[in-house]
This record gives C-alpha cells, sequence and structure tokens, in this order.
C-alpha cells in the first residue's frame, strides 16, 4: 500500500491538446513521450481521442482492445496496454466507436480511476486528446496536472489555441498552461505566437502561460510518419529531433509529484559559447 501511494504521488499527468486538428499534435505526443523515456523516464501515452484514435497507426500497432474495454469492465489497463517505442506504455483508444465520443457520468468517474491507477505506475503519464472543445476534451483537461496546447504560425490555430485556453481558464483557473509551437520557421516565428497568445490571455483573461517551447520545421518529420516511426528513432539528428530532446528535458524537469510550476532549462547567455550537447540544442530550439 506504501508503495502504491508514493508511486500516485510521484506520476504526473499532462494533457496535450490543440484547438484546431492538423498542427501535430499527436505526432509531438509520440515523440516527446519517446525523448522522455530515453531520459530514463517511466512514460505512458493514453490515446484519449475516444472514437477516433490514431496513436497505434502512426505507431504501426494492431491493438486488439482499447479504452472501451476497460470503461466496460470487459479488460483490465494491464490487458489493452502495449509496448511502444523506448518502452513507452501506449493504452490505445477505439477507431469508430460513437459510444465512447459521449462518456456518461459512470464512464467519467471509472476513466478517471483508471488513468490515475496507470500514473501511479508512471513518472509520466501523456493524455493525447482529440483537437477541439468538445466536453470530452475539457474533462480530460481538467483532470490533468498541467495541460500543452500545440499550435502553429497558422492564424486559425492561433485563434483555436486562445478558445482552449478561454474554457479552460473558465473551467479550472488554476490549471498551468504551456504552448508548444510545432512546425515553426524559426525561433523568432515561435516566440511571436507564443507573444500574440500570451498577450491575449493577459489582456482578456487575466492569466499567463508557459512557453515550454517549439517543434523547428523539418521534412524529416512527414518521413517518419510514413514509415510509422518515431522522428526521435528514425532521425535523431534531424533538427525536430533535436527540439523534442530539449521539449523532453524541459518538461522532465518538473518533481514527478508536486506541484504546478515546471522548472524549465535556463535559457543560453547570448554572447556565452555553448559548451555541452544539450546547449547546443538549446541555441537552435529552445
Amino acid at each position: 500500500m506504501t508503495q502504491t501511494t508514493t508511486r500516485s504521488n510521484r506520476g504526473s499527468i499532462i494533457a496535450i491538446t490543440s484547438g484546431k486538428g492538423g498542427v501535430g499534435k499527436t505526432n509531438v505526443v509520440i515523440n516527446l513521450a519517446t525523448s522522455m523515456a530515453r531520459l530514463g523516464h517511466r512514460v505512458g501515452i493514453v490515446d484519449a481521442d475516444f472514437g477516433l484514435g490514431n496513436i497505434d497507426v502512426l505507431l504501426g500497432l494492431s491493438p486488439e482492445f482499447h479504452l472501451g474495454h476497460v470503461l466496460n469492465g470487459e479488460k483490465t489497463v494491464d490487458e489493452i496496454a502495449l509496448k511502444g517505442p523506448a518502452g513507452v506504455k501506449i493504452f490505445p483508444a477505439g477507431s469508430g466507436v460513437r459510444e465512447l465520443t459521449q462518456l456518461g457520468r459512470g464512464q467519467w468517474r471509472k476513466l478517471e480511476s483508471v488513468l490515475r491507477k496507470i500514473s501511479a505506475q508512471l513518472d509520466f503519464l501523456l493524455l493525447d486528446t482529440a483537437a477541439g472543445i468538445s466536453d470530452n476534451v475539457i474533462g480530460l483537461l481538467t483532470l490533468a496536472e498541467r495541460v500543452m496546447v500545440v499550435t502553429s504560425f497558422e492564424p486559425a490555430a492561433i485563434v483555436d489555441a486562445y478558445a482552449v485556453v478561454k474554457i479552460l481558464t473558465t473551467t479550472a483557473p488554476n490549471k498551468e498552461i504551456g504552448l508548444v509551437i510545432n512546425a515553426a520557421r524559426d525561433a523568432e516565428e515561435a516566440n511571436l505566437v507564443f507573444r500574440q497568445l500570451d498577450v491575449a490571455s493577459g489582456k482578456f483573461l487575466k492569466r499567463r502561460l508557459r512557453q515550454y517551447g517549439f517543434i523547428v520545421s523539418d521534412p524529416a518529420v512527414r518521413e517518419a510518419v510514413l514509415d510509422q516511426r518515431p522522428l526521435v528513432e528514425q532521425a535523431p539528428q534531424a533538427p525536430a529531433s533535436r527540439c523534442f530532446r530539449i521539449l523532453a528535458s524541459r518538461i522532465s524537469g518538473s518533481t514527478p509529484g508536486g506541484g504546478n510550476a515546471l522548472r524549465l532549462a535556463p535559457p543560453p547567455v547570448a554572447d556565452s559559447r555553448p559548451t555541452t550537447l544539450f546547449e547546443q540544442e538549446s541555441t537552435r530550439c529552445a
């Protein structure tokens, strides 16, 4: 009992979402989880896009069972778990299962219990939510300890990301929200997107956002997706892979059990020469 309680206290649940589909959220989840696992952490992914899950597709896995079977009492979480890259545990969702798109009150209570049980065995549990602001999505964001919103430079993606921040602020005003700018041309473009969202959030919602980082636009990403492999494994020296490693270092710098604050890696000093691989990569992706 003592051991289980300790693990539960250590597990950190991070919901990863986006206002708009097509910004590469699920790819961010897969590569972030793989990078964190390679840092020595116990990591799991729950495909929380109920009814249209595709984590398994992007990894070339063929699950026989999914979360729907757990919520219905047919299977346990251990029975549906799959082994992903770098030992990441994958908990698949159903695909084309309409009843999972609107969970009842009893199913929500069961889901919360399931997520707590999974996180008790891990250091980090990533929830890959559906895009948008459905009741399912907002409920999952509320359950998580912190929320990562993935967006891009596209105007519609920025507006929709703000909508997620707005609704979550109303529902859970003290929830930490961090931004990841995906497929950014460079740091300047990523910082512009962050500033737009942070200024609007501060002015109209009276809250500040965290800048978790950005992933640089990289043609190697598409090749890895087509090959159904994480980019960080297929092309570890690709520019985007370096960004994923920086993001993983930042996220895993948080204390797995306590507090809402994320301890970010210090930014590189402009007039100093990078001396380590981490510092060299930080100058390109931080």
